[in-house]
């Protein structure tokens, strides 16, 4: 039923999430606005059911496929991430929904993950462009997909509703596929 892969390197190991792991995540989400520039409400453990089942549903659809990250490092759960907005007939997807905790922050975690994605989105899945949709106040988040050689494309202006009622601004960045086989990595 479930055939997401598992995606591994020295560093962290990206397998499916499911309605029997997510559980394993509260702490993690459950940390006070860790995706505040999210719409996206993960902090109690009813809301994290929700967001699971609804990446469920994308991923029965065909237009997600969410992962549960395990940092081998510190032998613990991280977060999620995914491929979403898969567009087969033109060959783009997103990598998004990308949160993990704090103590994950700035220790190259979310790079190697995000190395082991592009990889295979663009190598085993034969996609020909990746997109990264980010809050424009979300420095550190534009920072991370810029060093992965990503490339501003846009800024949909009052984009998404947040949580707290504010309309953000989306940052649009693109990686092509011969840009990231041809040396940005």
């Amino acid at each position: 039923m479930n055939n997401t892969p598992t995606l591994e390197n020295e560093r962290v190991i990206l397998s499916a999430l499911t309605l029997e792991n997510y559980e394993k995540l509260i702490p993690i989400a459950s940390q006070e606005k860790l995706v505040k520039y999210s719409p996206t409400d993960i902090e109690t453990p009813s809301s994290l059911k929700n967001y699971a089942e609804i990446a469920l549903q994308q991923l029965a659809a065909g237009t997600s496929i969410p992962f549960i990250i395990y940092d081998k490092k510190q032998k613990v759960y991280a977060g999620s991430t995914r491929f979403m907005h898969i567009n087969k007939i033109n060959k783009v997807l997103h990598i998004g929904s990308t949160w993990i905790g704090r103590e994950f922050h700035g220790t190259g975690l979310n790079t190697q993950m995000k190395k082991l994605m592009l990889d295979y989105a663009f190598q085993t899945m034969d996609f020909e462009k990746v997109e990264f949709r980010v809050d424009e106040r979300n420095i550190a988040s534009r920072k991370a997909v810029e060093k992965l050689g990503c490339t501003l494309e846009g800024v949909l202006r009052k984009d998404v509703y947040l949580l707290d009622g504010f309309k953000r601004n989306t940052c649009c960045y693109g990686l092509l596929r011969e840009e990231w086989l041809n040396g940005n990595k």
